[in-house]
């Protein structure tokens, strides 16, 4: 009866030890997820693309340019709410504030030239 009651207590601590490394496990992979931001950035006026624009993630070392295209991608975010800054010679400074990044998001940008 000894040995039965062993086992059991062995087989019942055996699966909540698992248990709890698997719920470790899926909290890692939470935190480990990144969500990318990208999108155009155009001139408001001519609708053209504008290669070179800076954009950043405010409060961050998160900053790239437009390609040719006007296309840019900021990778390796993790979710959540963000304010992007867009710069380009000749033109107005672009702030848009409160944007929700949970997955990979598009954010395109017009930017009117300067007075």
């Amino acid at each position: 009866m000894k040995k039965i009651l062993i086992s059991a207590v062995l087989v019942i601590v055996t699966i909540i030890a698992f248990t709890a490394n698997s719920s470790k496990e899926t909290n890692t992979d939470v935190a480990n997820i990144s969500v990318t931001l990208s999108g155009k950035v155009i001139d408001l006026v001519s609708g053209e693309a504008l290669t070179g624009v800076g954009i950043e993630i405010e409060g961050s070392n998160k900053k790239v340019y437009s390609d040719f295209d006007g296309n840019y991608t900021i990778s390796n975010l993790k979710p959540g709410e963000y304010n992007v800054i867009a710069s380009y010679i000749s033109y107005n400074k672009s702030y848009i504030e409160k944007i929700k990044v949970n997955g990979n998001e598009a954010l395109n940008i017009k930017l009117q030239t300067s007075k």
